[in-house]
């Protein structure tokens, strides 16, 4: 213990250091992480002398600052800022140019020359500088917050349940439910009815003033509620149209249960109106080829029995989710970002007043693939375009902090 009480004290007064050079709030305690010397090669930028990080800077003026600007603040669109970016995160992408892990001609024909001694009293170079302000071209201050779609979807869809019942479980004999419908076949079916490849006078009229916008947010609403199955008499022999739906769960599912967002669920719906349905799929008054084959070898009888037995399943939840607001998908972007986008892992790139019009392009990137990265694949993916322009606006409105590396000495 006696031996021990020096090394502490020393690793006190180190932070206490960092929090000073940091130099805002008392949460820079948690942004002074600790980095222990050889650790490899991966962090080698981390703990770079003075001497090298005056190298670095002579390199980067002859070789970055034409791009990147001066001290690291780029004007250039597409461009990002490289000031007070993690050293470790700026080495592994400069090995990663230069080994054609990542291609960019512009940065393939500069760090070919440059040895993997450069490369990190670049990075250490960079990581040493004041961190950009926060600029967002256009928007000073965060734009206001979009609308929750649900909440939306809820109020446009108010019209309509007088026919389809509350939460779209109908209680009226021929008036189909609409809970339980993949969003992409709800908003497809409505856009039929506006067009007139569904004829129905009265739906037409109805959906012909609503946006397309309301249309997904309804999809999405009734796509989110507990399903359950219409509230309206089945006629028919449920055990007779079970074997005569054998053939229908190729395309809906076993117990009407779809796995396609393009064809409907049929588990739960209203009998009359599933039995309509077939009916003008087999005289031709409603176009779908897929259906009119099966359907034209159906009598009368036979469709009474398929449409009872599929009213007599029980939906299943559709596999959507509601999106995320900014402040969701920010919360899990610090998880590894750190918070407000200020980066505490040297190897995880800090966020917090990055170009916009660089950290879009690189969201669509991960979502293509044209950018590997496992974690940031499964993250992106799940984003609309308007959660990518949103996100990206939202970390370039952050202000960036720059962090302090302690080295801890090593257990003796």
């Amino acid at each position: 213990m006696k031996g021990s009480a020096p090394t502490a004290l020393i690793i006190v007064c180190m932070l206490a250091v960092a929090v000073a050079i940091a130099g805002y709030s008392p949460s820079a305690a948690a942004q002074a992480a600790k980095v222990k010397p050889g650790s490899g090669d991966d962090l080698r930028a981390v703990y770079a002398t003075a001497a090298e990080v005056a190298e670095g800077k002579r390199i980067a003026e002859t070789s970055c600052a034409r791009c990147h600007g001066a001290n690291g603040v780029s004007t250039t669109k597409g461009v990002p800022h490289l000031a007070a970016q993690r050293a470790a995160y700026l080495h592994l992408q400069l090995r990663a140019y230069r080994q054609s892990a990542r291609v960019q001609s512009a940065m393939d024909g500069i760090v070919r020359y440059l040895s993997d001694d450069a490369l990190i009293k670049v990075a250490a170079y960079y990581a040493s500088l004041d961190p950009p302000r926060p600029v967002v071209p256009g928007a000073a201050k965060a734009p206001p917050a979009r609308p929750d779609p649900v909440a939306a979807g809820k109020a446009a869809a108010a019209a309509c349940a007088g026919c389809h019942g509350e939460g779209g479980i109908s209680k009226t004999p021929g008036m189909p439910s609409l809970v339980a419908l993949d969003p992409k076949y709800f908003a497809a079916a409505m856009n039929a009815y506006k067009t007139g490849q569904r004829k129905h006078d009265v739906m037409k009229s109805m959906v012909a003033a609503v946006s397309d916008a309301d249309l997904n947010n309804m999809a999405l609403y009734y796509a989110l509620q507990k399903p359950a199955r219409a509230q309206t008499p089945a006629p028919g022999d449920q055990a007779a149209g079970k074997k005569a739906a054998a053939s229908c769960a190729a395309c809906h599912g076993d117990q009407g249960v779809s796995g396609n967002p393009a064809t409907p669920s049929l588990a739960g719906q209203d009998a009359q109106y599933l039995a309509a349905a077939t009916r003008a799929y087999k005289d031709g008054s409603r176009k779908d080829e897929l259906m009119k084959g099966p359907a034209a070898a159906l009598d009368d009888r036979v469709i009474r029995d398929i449409a009872a037995f599929y009213a007599a399943q029980q939906p299943e939840p559709v596999s959507v989710r509601k999106p995320l607001t900014v402040a969701e998908w920010a919360e899990r972007c610090d998880r590894c970002h750190g918070v407000n986008g200020n980066s505490t892992d040297p190897l995880v790139p800090a966020l917090a007043a990055q170009r916009v019009d660089w950290l879009e392009p690189v969201l669509r990137a991960y979502r293509t693939g044209a950018r590997k990265s496992s974690a940031m694949a499964a993250m992106s993916a799940l984003m609309t375009e308007a959660d990518v322009k949103d996100i990206a606006a939202h970390y370039a409105r952050q202000t960036a902090r720059a962090v302090t590396y302690v080295v801890v000495p090593p257990k003796k």
